[in-house]
């Protein structure tokens, strides 16, 4: 049986994470605050922003640019797009 978690993302309840999937006191919140939908969505968001801006993820600059990006994406916040994004439609 999946748990449950109720997304800050989504707001609303969804299943949790199966494991950690980011270190530290950031990816415990994570954990307990973000559904595995949110986190995929994220993960689409992330390779988006990778491939867009030609980022190279071996620098230091880019992975803290990018963690925190996904905070301000998934907790809310004026996360960075490519020029010219257009978002989806938010999920029901």
């Amino acid at each position: 049986m999946s748990r449950t978690v109720h997304c800050k993302k989504l707001d609303k309840e969804l299943p949790g994470l199966n494991a950690p999937t980011y270190p530290g006191e950031l990816g415990q919140k994570i954990y307990k605050e973000i559904s595995m939908q949110a986190w995929q969505m994220w993960l689409q968001h992330q390779t988006m922003l990778i491939n867009e801006k030609r980022l190279n993820v071996i620098e230091p600059e880019t992975r803290k640019y990018l963690a925190g990006e996904m905070e301000k994406f998934l907790f809310g916040g004026d996360y960075d797009k490519p020029e010219g994004y257009i978002p989806p439609e938010k999920a029901e």
